[in-house]
């Protein structure tokens, strides 16, 4: 009689052996036969029953893997020109895989939202995706929406019509039947859903929902992003009338803490306030600090309308002329927000810093407070600098100067751990009372800013360290490192650039602070970070603990930003589970559905993201259009088969310089290289070149810049013969073009021995 195998062998074979799975390929495999078939099919049942292994029909899979052979959705283009899938199921605990989209180039083109049939190339530990996927066939679309523009048919508006994509690169146009039309007028901004097969124009055909009006008018702009990404703006009747209901908290059973002075330091035009700080230096050098953050769970509680919306939004998502809030003005920009000289509920955090700044102990409390100024970072800056106005006059000693002094042991603590410190500015696009753009700037960054920072870090690390020891479940703030490929992407450019990245030895943040040093200042500086920033995985939510790597910390979680964060709710609950302080904590179905509330809110995070910035360049292209002609300086940010982009330095706005436009020659794509590079003249386009370019097109209904080259590294754009421009090339320019590639790699290889 065969012994039955363990059940961690069992997982290690359905691992190993993803395309024979079924019940009998593992009974073989173990040599398992007759009676001793009813244990297997036991000690499979339960590894199904705990989600290690999951059945789909006769077959086990493991539940962390996606099978090879799998239905996926194309998802839209990201920011690099890339195109990834999702799959269609999903019932893993680890965050779903990033699934890479690789068509061959006799494969037809599929648009976002499309469903295929792919075979899984498993690239785990070597890419920024787990997965390619090859195409085996199409399926169809699952139910789609658009946003555009309708035309009326010619024949009048019984004859129904057409919707016209705002997406860039979407060239693909939808027919709209006469009764499916819901009165939209030529020209107005719609949004419309699939209705059923291709019409006789071979157009798919759509129903429209929702009239979104003029497109042409200012507030259309953020409009435009919030119903491409399906983003939740109007709150449904039952969670409205929940935060109406809801009244201000009392003190009971709170601590009394508003005798501290507790301060709110946020943009000048914040409307919430989550987070108030105060501090107290020490005669031994070091300090106290309090960080009081908005005690959303009073008001959000467990399985409750507010909280089943909540955490459907995930978040706050912030545009320029208008917030969508992930919860009811009445509590995010009144009851739950920490207004100057009102009493608010808060959990708060006390941590004491010894001389060196670092953290020797911390303790919550859920009390009541009153802020004693809701300050601007530029009020808080002048009076730091000397230059108190009449609010912060009274302030200076017994609030400011502490906060300050705090700031410094904190600046010495951050200074030794070594976070990742890019420098990238961040663009500020300022709109008329009309709503259009006036100007676009840098953000200014103070050290108030980086005050306000450097305090949530510290109560973001407590509360992670709090939870841990209660031990109770809680959601942390997970930033993996940067896998192997795009590490030697990042040696490459530093490399060709002059400069060296550490080989051979763990990565630690410290390793990219010494490259990004080195570069500080040179004409490479804006290239490194930008190359560095690129090498950078994305931060994501979990219930286990991976560490954040590019702020150096192994625990991290958001608690100090409820209001906007249902991640922060969510170890709000939890602090008040492990620290009894009522029946409004972590319930049972939180606990049971953490890995799913993961999976949802670090979905709705990108989600945003995606939004924010799609409304970025719309405002842009707006801002931009009456420019048409004008030239630019830049430096390239990012190097396709298709061309090339970059980002102009007045702006910081990115704009396509299609391959057409770069020289009278054909360019081959280096992938592994990252660059352009011309058969006939040699001239290579790769990242981080300056350039001179003239804007040729500016559509604010896309966000689209298309731009023409002028001059590469302040020397004219050399011209070819224009034979084989646009792509077609003969064996003989192939040849060439591959042996100046080959010329240009062992250049680069020169250059790294000189520099070694």
């Amino acid at each position: 009689m065969a012994q039955l195998p363990s059940r961690q062998d069992i997982l290690d074979w359905v691992s190993a052996h993803p395309e024979a799975t079924a019940k009998r390929d593992i009974a073989k495999a173990f040599n398992i036969k007759g009676a001793e078939r009813i244990e297997l099919k036991r000690i499979l049942k339960e590894l199904e029953a705990e989600g290690l292994l999951e059945r789909r029909r006769r077959h086990y899979l493991d539940a962390e893997r996606l099978p090879p052979v799998t239905v996926l959705q194309l998802l839209p283009p990201d920011a690099d020109g890339d195109i990834f899938a999702k799959p269609l199921e999903w019932h893993g605990d680890a965050p779903m895989p990033r699934i890479l989209y690789a068509p061959l180039k006799s494969d037809p083109a599929i648009g976002a939202g499309e469903r295929i049939l792919a075979r899984l190339i498993e690239t785990r530990g070597e890419e920024d995706h787990d997965y390619q996927a090859r195409l085996i066939r199409r399926i169809g679309t699952v139910q789609h929406r658009v946003v555009g523009i309708y035309r009326e048919s010619r024949n009048g508006p019984e004859a129904g019509g057409r919707i016209l994509p705002i997406d860039k690169g979407s060239d693909k146009e939808w027919q709209v039947r006469p009764g499916d039309a819901h009165g939209a007028k030529d020209g107005e901004l719609v949004e419309a859903e699939q209705a059923g097969p291709r019409g006789r124009l071979g157009l798919p055909m759509a129903r429209i929902i929702e009239r979104l009006g003029d497109p042409s008018a200012p507030r259309a702009v953020s409009l435009i992003a919030i119903h491409q990404h399906g983003i939740p703006d109007d709150f449904p009747d039952d969670v409205i009338a929940q935060a109406d209901a809801a009244k201000p908290a009392s003190l009971k059973g709170r601590e009394d803490l508003r005798h501290l002075p507790l301060v709110t330091i946020d943009p000048s035009d914040a409307r919430d306030h989550d987070d108030a700080v105060a501090a107290e230096l020490h005669d031994d050098g070091g300090a106290t600090i309090w960080v009081a953050i908005a005690d959303v769970a009073h008001y959000v509680t467990p399985g409750s309308a507010l909280d089943r919306e909540a955490r459907k939004r995930g978040n706050s998502t912030y545009f320029p002329d208008r917030v969508v809030p992930m919860l009811p003005d009445i509590l995010s920009g009144d009851l739950c927000s920490l207004h100057e000289g009102v009493d608010r509920p808060i959990i708060a955090v006390k941590m004491r810093l010894d001389a060196q700044g670092n953290k020797t102990g911390h303790s919550f409390h859920r009390a009541m407070m009153r802020s004693a100024a809701s300050l601007s970072y530029e009020q808080a800056q002048a009076a730091a600098d000397g230059n108190p106005d009449a609010q912060t006059e009274p302030l200076v000693y017994n609030v400011i100067r502490p906060l300050w002094g705090a700031y410094e042991l904190l600046k010495a603590a951050r200074a030794r751990r070594q976070p990742l410190e890019l420098d990238l500015p961040e663009r500020k696009i300022i709109l008329t009372p009309d709503g259009r753009v006036k100007s676009v700037n840098f953000r200014d960054r103070f050290d108030a800013h980086k005050l306000i920072e450097e305090f949530m870090v510290l109560a973001n690390v407590a509360a992670a360290e709090e939870l841990e020891r209660l031990r109770r479940p809680l959601l942390y703030r997970v930033h993996e490192e940067p896998t192997a490929e795009k590490l030697d992407a990042l040696r490459e450019v530093a490399e060709a650039s002059g400069f060296t990245l550490a080989k051979g030895q763990v990565l630690q943040t410290r390793h990219l602070n010494r490259l990004l040093e080195q570069a500080g200042g040179t004409d490479f500086d804006e290239l490194i970070n930008m190359t560095a920033l690129r090498s950078m995985q994305q931060a994501y939510y979990h219930p286990e603990n991976y560490g954040h790597f590019g702020l150096a910390l192994r625990s991290y979680a958001h608690f100090t930003s409820p209001i906007r964060r249902y991640s922060d709710l969510i170890v709000h609950r939890a602090l008040i589970l492990g620290h009894k302080w009522g029946d409004d904590g972590l319930s049972h179905w939180d606990i049971e559905n953490l890995s799913d509330t993961a999976k949802q809110i670090s979905e709705t995070e990108r989600r945003s993201m995606a939004a924010e910035r799609d409304t970025t360049d719309r405002y842009l292209a707006a801002y931009l259009a009456d420019r048409v002609g004008a030239e630019f300086s830049g430096r390239i940010s990012g190097v396709q088969k298709f061309g090339a982009f970059v980002r102009l330095d007045e702006t910081g706005a990115d704009g396509l310089l299609p391959i057409r436009e770069i020289g009278r020659e054909y360019f081959h794509y280096d992938p592994d290289q990252q660059i352009l590079l011309g058969s006939e003249t040699g001239l290579e386009i790769g990242i981080g070149q300056r350039v001179t370019v003239r804007l040729s097109e500016a559509v604010p209904l896309t966000g689209g810049l298309m731009l023409e080259l002028l001059e590469v590294e302040g020397r004219p754009l050399p011209q070819g013969s224009g034979r084989g421009r646009g792509g077609a090339k003969g064996p003989m320019r192939k040849r060439a073009t591959q042996s100046r590639l080959a010329e240009v790699k062992r250049a680069q290889k020169r250059r790294r021995k000189r520099n070694a």
